[in-house]
């Protein structure tokens, strides 16, 4: 008999029954070479459906823009909101991991349905959506109280993002990178494979994020050379007035794809 399964529910997402244990969650080993790899699966992933990944990646540009704005009239939050790149940008990949959800699955990509991926598993998503929130909250006023411990008052750096760079600023500098990195470090952790895992199988948040972190935690190098890749290509987009988002943001959103099934296994 035919089975009535949807094309999003696969034989990994079905849930034990009743009273049964959880199957472990197998992690693949991986190699240096895997994240090129996603990398390229992601460009063909964006080839083959170019009109919705192009905009996914005008609302990355769009967000730098409004970045842009909001340093133009208040610079302290910019640093701050710019946090909200790590919390958002997993969320708006949601709509490409679906794309290439459907392309692994032989199914034509839809544009409406990439917007309602969310849709199937609200719950979870929302869970986690949280959790990210709070670190984002937490980055934020990290941030903003440097500011107050390092200035007298906040500081007008209208002018020109070189006067962070003047000697008498280093010191804040150099903090806030630190201050940054842990934080940016502990989302990368939780989130790299966690909302594509959420999306695929019937898995709570919190086992997503857990396994998200062991896997950072057991192929470090791997995952660190993949995070290295993200941030080097996503500040090279930046450059142009963020124009390179439109092709850097969905290719990374589809590769991140790739990387969450080429490291979980089915």
């Amino acid at each position: 008999m035919p089975s009535n399964r949807s094309p999003e529910t696969t034989d990994d997402s079905r849930q034990a029954a009743p009273g049964a244990a959880s199957p472990a969650i197998v992690l693949n080993p991986l190699r240096l070479a895997d994240p090129l790899r996603w990398l390229l699966l992601g460009w063909r992933d964006f080839v083959r459906a170019p009109g919705i990944g192009l905009f996914y990646g005008a609302c990355f540009m769009v967000m730098g823009w409004a970045l842009l704005e909001v340093y133009a009239h208040a610079p302290a939050y910019t640093m701050a909101l710019s946090a909200g790149f790590l919390l958002m940008g997993p969320f708006l990949c949601l709509g490409l991991y679906r794309v290439s959800q459907r392309l692994e699955n032989g199914d034509k990509p839809d544009f409406g349905d990439s917007l309602l991926a969310w849709d199937t598993r609200t719950g979870q998503l929302a869970i986690f959506g949280f959790v990210l929130l709070v670190l984002e909250m937490l980055w934020g006023r990290a941030t903003l109280v440097l500011f107050a411990v390092s200035f007298d008052g906040m500081p007008d750096f209208k002018g020109s993002l070189l006067a962070l760079l003047e000697p008498e600023n280093l010191p804040f500098v150099a903090a806030w990178v630190a201050v940054g990195a842990v934080f940016a470090a502990l989302i990368y952790a939780v989130s790299v494979v966690s909302i594509p895992m959420i999306l695929h199988r019937q898995t709570d948040a919190v086992t997503a994020g857990l396994t998200s972190l062991r896997l950072v935690l057991t192929q470090t190098g791997v995952m660190v050379w993949w995070a290295l890749l993200i941030t080097g290509l996503v500040g090279v987009a930046l450059l142009p007035w963020f124009a390179g988002l439109l092709l850097v943001g969905p290719v990374i959103g589809h590769a991140s794809w790739h990387a969450y099934r080429s490291a979980v296994a089915d």
